[in-house]
Order: structure tokens, then C-alpha cells, then sequence
């Protein structure tokens, strides 16, 4: 009888602090060896000295979320980690979405509804608080953080979903008696409608026209409120898919003054610019529209400069995906729509990993170490996952992913998600997958997808571990 039910042979193996050769010794799903010269495994993978990564933990992603008619969201639990397993990610955490009106219980039952037997790697919710009435908030919310639903979103913008500053006051001081993340979406809603009503009223409809609606200091001044909201109530917070300069500089003067204030960016930031919304009034400007919008080009280096030193802690995809073409997408009812009622959001959950890998490591811009913790580790310690998952260790979850650095163009016919495009069509990437591990099984071989529908876990989360809470 082998020892091992898996060996990696010959890995360069990465984690959030070293960089070593050894074996890989998997059973039963889980790591439990780490050395040179392992007995032998029924089965055997030789890494050949190339990278060996965990496997990614994906902690902002959409995926089946409920929309209004006639708009549907193009992936679900089955191609979304389908394509999520294919672009090394082991470990997605999508939202389950409160609607005004809906028990927060509801809603989670009704993702449980959605995600059950479809998943191809493991999943945790995240929650959606968008009604935070007097049961919520005392008797909802603490029973589900309990249940190990840890994290929730708290949206300052968008009109079924916004909560007002005593709403986030009552929201955050939950998070801080049980234990809680609270991740915040940072956007002035008053400031983004005064605008748009006044693009609109100058027939400024199109898709480009996004961007003018939501300009940097929208962000500003919703992440300094966020954050001053967050020092009242002495809670850490997370602020998602930051985009621009000015919040940037709200979050460093946070972070200067002792408040627990993390910040999570995305690939669109990275590699996107406004000019992707349109130079003219077209309407193909509608794939790349998101909130927050992308920037100039010259905030992509301060975007960079972020990862790199630390200001940021997770690098998320912010997957929203929505065909281009037909009914249900980025054209509702099949028609061209002015700005505020496209779609927002961006398909990114396959390429996020390859992207960062190739621009940040490949490029020298970011270390390996600093790519697992921004990818990995960071995310499954901020929303309570950690060692099981994000880490490359003994006991670990036996999530991993041999890295190939070859260079290719990226097409969306390589990918395997249900949408029509890809914004980075066309890009010269220099790493892709060789092999993606899924508790030690192999779900993507480097050319097909080899995962089982209904073989991810659902994963209960339990508190933050990233830094220990204030109390007082």
C-alpha cells in the first residue's frame, strides 16, 4: 500500500513567506508531508522545478446572483468554477444577496438552493445586508455569523442595495460584538446620481459616459466616510475593489493612524483604463463597464505600488458576468441601454491568477511570495478559512497549482465560463496552469477540465484571522 495517495514530485514550492524545493505528500485530501525524496504515491505529478502555488481563493465573485428580468447573470455554480478550477482557483466565496423585504435567512437558504450539486471546487458565502431591520441585525445576523457565515458586504451606493451611515453604524457594530468582517462597497450614491441626472439631461448616455458619473472623488469621499464610520465603532473593515488614487490615499492615512482598515483591488484596475468604456459613443464600451469604473493609465502604478507594499490585502476578480450579446446582459431586452442601466460588472474569476502572475511576477513588479498572499492565503485568513485553505502546508487542504510560464495570447475561446467575451482579449500573458489540484484531485490537466459537478464542499468559515480585534 502507498504512503501517499498523491506525490508532487520536484515542486518549487511557494508560500506567503518561503520559497523551497521539496515533495508534495497528499492523502485523503490533504497535505501531510513536505520533503525531499518522499516514498512513492499511487499516483504521481512531476512538477519538473516549476512553481507550486496554493490554489487560489477567489473572496469577491458573483455567481448566480438574483437580478430583475429580463437580466440573468451568465455563470453559475457550474461553469463559474468550472472556469475558476481551469484559472487555478480552488476556493471561491460568492454572495448570498438579502433583497429589501427578504429575511436574511431566506436568502441564504435560497443560495444554498443554487450552489447545491453544482459546484467543481469548494465554496463559502459571503452575505449581502441590504434590509437591516431590528430581527437582522439582532437576532439574523448574529445566528448566521455563528452558523459560520463571517463576512458580510455593505453597499453604499446602488438604490435597492445602499444602506444609510446609521445603517452602517448598526451593521458594523454587529461585526464588532460577534467577530465579523464587514466589507464595504465605497461610492457617494447622491454624488453618482446628481451626476448622471446631469450627463443625461445633456444626452451623455452612452457607455463612456460611466466613468464621468462615478470620478475618483466619489470613492474618496465614500471610503473616508466608510472609514470614519469604521473608527466610531472601533471595528476593522474591508474596503472592496478600490480603484483609484484618492482612495488610496484615504486608506494609507487610515492605516498611518492605527485603524484596521484592509483594502481589496481587482484585475480591471490593473489592466483597464477608461479608455475601455469608449473613446466615442459606441455602444461595445458596455463589456468593460463596472463600479468602480476603471481609471487613467497612470493610476494603474499606484495601483501596482499597492500590491507591492502592502496596502492592499486581497486581490479579488469582482466576477460579474454578463453575456454582450442577446437579451440577459449587457444588452437588457436585446436593446442598447444609456449607462446607468447596463449591466455592471466584468467576467474575471479564470484569468485573474494568470493575470497577476504574469504582470506582477513574470514582470518583476511583485514577488511570488507577495502573489500568494494576495491571491491565497490573505483572503482565506480574512474570512476565516485559514490554514485549511490559502496555505501550503501539512493538514492543509491539498488545493494546489503547478505553474507553466510559457507566453500566449489570451483568447476567450481558451476560457471556460458561459460568457461571450473576455475584457483582456488579446493580451500577451507569459503563465497558465499546467495542473489545478482540488483536495488533491486533479480538476484541470493543463488542457481539459477534469473536475465533477457537485464534488466542491460548502465550507463554513470561522473569524477573521488576519489581525486580532480591538476590544474595549
Amino acid at each position: 500500500m502507498p504512503d501517499f495517495d498523491l506525490v508532487i514530485r520536484n515542486a518549487r514550492a511557494v508560500t506567503a513567506s518561503d520559497l523551497f524545493d521539496c515533495d508534495i505528500g497528499v492523502k485523503d485530501g490533504r497535505i501531510v508531508q513536505l520533503g525531499q525524496g518522499l516514498a512513492a504515491g499511487a499516483r504521481e505529478i512531476d512538477a519538473a522545478g516549476r512553481h507550486v502555488t496554493p490554489g487560489g481563493v477567489d473572496a469577491h465573485c458573483h455567481l448566480d446572483q438574483p437580478e430583475p428580468p429580463p437580466i440573468r447573470m451568465a455563470d453559475g455554480f457550474d461553469s463559474g468554477t468550472r472556469s475558476a478550477a481551469c484559472g487555478g482557483t480552488t476556493t471561491v466565496i460568492p454572495f448570498a444577496l438579502q433583497q429589501k423585504g427578504q429575511s436574511l435567512r431566506d436568502a441564504v437558504a435560497d443560495y444554498h438552493r443554487r450552489a447545491d450539486g453544482q459546484a467543481h471546487v469548494d465554496y463559502a458565502f459571503h452575505l449581502i445586508v441590504s434590509d437591516p431591520t431590528p430581527t437582522v441585525l439582532g437576532e439574523e445576523l448574529p445566528a448566521l455569523i455563528r452558523e459560520g457565515y463571517t463576512s458580510f458586504k455593505i453597499y453604499m451606493t446602488y438604490d435597492s442595495l445602499k444602506l444609510d451611515d446609521g445603517q452602517i453604524l448598526d451593521v458594523l457594530a454587529v461585526a464588532r460584538e460577534h467577530g465579523a468582517m464587514a466589507m464595504v462597497h465605497a461610492e457617494n450614491a447622491e454624488c453618482i446620481e446628481w451626476l448622471s441626472r446631469r450627463l443625461e439631461a445633456a444626452g451623455r448616455t452612452a457607455p463612456r459616459y460611466h466613468a464621468h458619473a462615478r470620478p475618483m472623488l466619489v470613492e474618496r469621499e465614500a471610503t473616508h466616510r466608510a472609514i470614519a464610520l469604521s473608527e466610531l465603532v472601533d471595528v476593522p473593515i474591508l474596503i472592496v475593489h478600490v480603484s483609484g488614487q484618492e482612495a488610496v490615499e484615504q486608506i494609507r492615512w487610515a492605516r498611518a493612524h492605527g485603524l484596521h482598515v484592509f483594502a481589496e483591488t481587482c484585475p480591471q484596475y490593473l489592466f483597464l483604463t477608461a479608455e475601455d468604456l469608449g473613446i466615442d459613443d459606441s455602444y461595445e464600451g458596455a463589456r468593460c463597464v463596472c463600479s468602480p469604473p476603471p481609471r487613467g493609465r497612470e493610476n494603474q502604478q499606484v495601483i501596482w505600488r499597492g500590491l507591492a507594499d502592502g496596502l492592499f490585502t486581497i486581490f479579488s476578480s469582482d466576477h460579474a458576468p454578463y453575456r454582450f450579446e442577446g437579451g440577459e446582459g449587457k444588452h437588457p431586452g436585446g436593446e442598447e441601454r444609456p449607462f446607468r442601466h447596463i449591466p455592471n460588472g466584468i467576467p474575471g474569476l479564470e484569468t485573474r491568477m494568470a493575470l497577476l502572475w504574469s504582470e506582477g511576477v513574470m514582470a518583476g513588479r511583485i514577488t511570488p511570495n507577495k502573489f500568494v498572499e494576495l491571491t491565497a492565503t490573505n483572503p482565506a485568513k480574512a474570512y476565516g478559512l485559514h490554514p485549511r485553505k490559502g496555505s501550503l502546508s501539512v493538514g492543509a487542504d491539498a488545493d494546489l497549482v503547478v505553474w507553466d510560464e510559457r507566453e500566449f495570447v489570451l483568447r476567450n475561446t481558451m476560457l471556460h465560463h458561459d460568457v461571450d467575451y473576455t475584457p483582456y482579449e488579446g493580451m500577451h500573458l507569459s503563465a497558465w496552469p499546467a495542473v489545478t489540484l482540488s483536495r488533491g484531485e486533479v480538476v484541470w490537466d493543463g488542457a481539459a477540465f477534469r473536475g465533477t459537478r457537485g464534488a466542491g464542499r460548502f465550507l463554513r468559515c470561522g473569524q477573521p484571522t488576519l489581525l486580532p480585534r480591538r476590544r474595549g
